[in-house]
């Protein structure tokens, strides 16, 4: 368990699958996972257990928890993790409007940094956000990530197309 001030970060476990089902399957939340359908208990279920191992699967999902409650109010993922070359892809969901801008993700961002750089011995990691997601750009840009390139035309929404911008944050000099 990795603890902060208000929020400790721990790994998933299938009592979660519930709770993970809803959010993933709140489509104000598909635009930016890139869901296209809704997701079954069970193919929650099985995602979990697919992921026990960080080194074979190359992700992890944490659950981040109130440290004053327990409540879940989100989960931060490394993906695509590469322990050769020491880096991984961030992604970062508080699934509430009402758990929004309270701080939780950007401290949940510097714990997982300390993480990634002093456990896992990671150098980068990156941090792909659409060009219109004005908040997550804030919170990556507070969180010291800094743009390093921009996907043209990368999102189709609906009849519009939308740059992607890639933030990279390199955890040692």
């Amino acid at each position: 368990m990795l603890k902060g001030k208000k929020v400790y970060l721990r790994a998933i476990e299938p009592g979660d699958a519930f709770t993970v089902m809803t959010w993933e399957n709140n489509p104000d939340n598909w635009r930016v996972s890139g869901t296209e359908a809704p997701y079954s208990l069970h193919g929650i279920t099985e995602y979990i257990n697919s992921i026990q191992s960080f080194r074979q699967s190359g992700e992890l999902r944490l659950m981040i928890c109130l440290i004053e409650n327990d409540k879940s109010v989100g989960t931060l993922d490394l993906f695509e993790a590469n322990f050769k070359h020491g880096r991984a892809g961030v992604g970062i969901l508080i699934a509430a409007d009402e758990d929004k801008m309270q701080g939780y993700a950007s401290e949940s961002l510097s714990l997982l940094a300390e993480y990634a750089s002093n456990s896992l011995d990671f150098w980068n990691l990156t941090a792909n956000v659409l060009e219109d997601n004005v908040s997550s750009i804030m919170l990556f840009e507070k969180c010291g990530y800094e743009l390093v390139g921009v996907r043209k035309s990368w999102f189709k929404d609906r009849e519009n197309r939308i740059n992607e911008r890639i933030y990279q944050l390199c955890l040692k000099k």
